[in-house]
């Protein structure tokens, strides 16, 4: 079996699924290869000749060589502006190699002008003409010896900016090796199956689809009947390690699957009904020791929604072996200045926290279970014990007004010095969510795959309104801006622990 991560996403790491999935099928005595798509495809992009029309253009299209060699250097993170200008100039050569049939490639994002990811007939369009994809010529020159000895190709399929290449390399499959099952799934894929409304249009392309870990659905599929083991350490072995985007390994690791909490209004994981199914910490512990002396990584990140408190108080007390950051709640445990020594002294380096309001009724209205009196001594215990804070917040839920949004603006004013990163983000109601009927229905995002629906805010706080507060106001205080400029371009929180210092 071939398991294929596609293109496009951030290649700064290796895709943890279909490491997981590998070592799920070795363990289980079914062969398996892996083929990181996304990260090869991209750099086979960037080797191609290039038309260079204007200056920047030019220096970009020269100097693709060193600003991938400069990523790879931690000593590039230490100068914020060379860090910039690398990622500025690769980001506008990928564009460049695009620049034809409508389609806009960065080091984050796949955009096409008149097709969607939304739309399941734009999907399939991508498959039927997979020629007109610029990953194509990479697919065709580097898949033939792939497949050699293949009868099963896997694609993980998790963000949309992957969908219509995924799409291609489907359709190139299907019309050039017709006699291979194609499996599909991935976090989008999930997703996309948790609708109430769900129907395969894909049925003609893909073989089967998989929902949820694809462990035991994979092993079925490919008629194992034995027992099965719950849990294999990922294995990275075959992937390109040091050729990722980043100074060193980064090494992602899910510790567990769903949110521990799972009891925020408007999430989508409660809307998609996925249950908490966390790894045994022993094992995690277990896990991360050995892939640690195995690699030697320069950063861990843990992938989880939410690092459980069993996972912190573990890691505070037997140290993985090297840096490590992910998204933690904010609570009782961190809101404890030792305990946040503990966790700076066994390698955390950053923490991403959805504190998402400055209100505190927003926050009650959420159900966040947050008290910004908790938070205020989490913002203030972090600063202290020098781990960096990448914070998350969301603006025009249905509880917030000018008048809370202009709260959690004085919020973050009070706080800045504790506040490394930010990420603003605008509110999107889940389509299938407990709270959507509640606040009326109407089109949102066009088309039949779209998550989100639009609502009617009871305080006529609407996107608009809420975009021009952002722009024009909360942006510009001077102690907020020097925040978001801190922010990695194109990166953002998966190269943030790396701006903020470590070594």
């Amino acid at each position: 079996m071939l398991l294929i991560f596609p293109p496009l996403a951030k290649a700064c790491e290796p895709p943890a699924g279909v490491a997981r999935l590998a070592a799920a099928l070795n363990a289980h005595g079914r062969a398996c290869r892996l083929l990181d798509a996304n990260l090869e495809g991209q750099l086979w992009l960037l080797k191609q000749p290039m038309d260079a029309s204007d200056t920047w253009s030019r220096r970009a299209c020269k100097g693709r060589t060193d600003n991938l060699a400069a990523l790879r250097e931690i000593g590039t993170y230490r100068s914020p502006d060379r860090y910039r200008r690398a990622v500025s100039d690769l980001n506008r050569a990928l564009a460049m190699s695009s620049a034809a049939g409508g389609i806009s490639i960065g080091l984050a994002d796949y955009q096409h002008d008149t097709l969607s990811p939304l739309r399941s007939v734009d999907l399939i369009a991508a498959a039927r003409e997979p020629e007109l994809n610029p990953f194509f010529p990479y697919f065709s020159h580097h898949l033939p010896e792939l497949l050699t000895g293949v009868s099963t190709v896997g694609i993980s399929l998790n963000y949309l900016s992957q969908a219509l290449c995924t799409f291609a390399l489907i359709g190139y499959v299907r019309k050039w090796y017709p006699a291979l099952k194609i499996l599909l799934g991935g976090g989008l894929v999930t997703s996309w199956m948790q609708r109430h409304d769900w129907q395969n249009p894909f049925g003609h392309l893909v073989d089967g689809l998989i929902s949820g870990p694809g462990e035991l659905p994979l092993l079925q599929i490919l008629g194992h009947t034995g027992g099965h083991r719950r849990h294999v350490t990922p294995d990275y072995g075959s992937l390109p390690l040091a050729d990722y985007l980043s100074p060193g390994l980064i090494l992602p690791y899910s510790a567990g699957s769903g949110c521990y909490w799972n009891r925020c209004s408007f999430c989508p994981e409660r809307a998609e009904g996925n249950t908490y199914l966390p790894v045994q910490t022993t094992q995690v512990l277990s896990d991360l020791k050995l892939l640690t002396v195995k690699l030697k990584p320069r950063l861990i990140h843990l992938l989880d929604n939410a690092v459980s408190p069993a996972v912190l108080h573990a890691l505070a007390k037997e140290p993985p072996g090297a840096p490590w950051y992910g998204f933690a709640r904010i609570d009782k445990h961190l809101a404890d200045p030792a305990f946040c020594q503990e966790l700076r002294r066994s390698g955390c380096v950053m923490l991403k926290l959805g504190l998402e309001s400055g209100d505190q009724g927003v926050l009650d209205a959420m159900g966040k279970g947050i008290t910004l009196e908790v938070a205020s001594k989490v913002l203030g215990n972090l600063k202290n014990a020098g781990i960096a804070v990448y914070c998350y917040l969301l603006f025009g839920t249905p509880g917030e007004t000018l008048v809370e949004a202009r709260r959690t603006l004085a919020f973050v004013v009070r706080h800045h010095q504790a506040i490394t990163f930010l990420n603003l983000a605008i509110f999107n109601m889940p389509l299938f969510g407990e709270e959507a009927a509640e606040y009326g229905n109407k089109p949102f995002y066009e088309g039949d795959l779209s998550l989100y629906t639009a609502f009617r805010h009871p305080g006529e706080w609407d996107r608009n309104h809420v975009r021009s507060f952002l722009e024009k106001e909360f942006k510009r205080h001077p102690a907020i801006a020097a925040i978001v400029r801190n922010d990695p371009p194109q990166f953002s929180s998966n190269h943030a622990a790396l701006l903020s210092g470590i070594q």
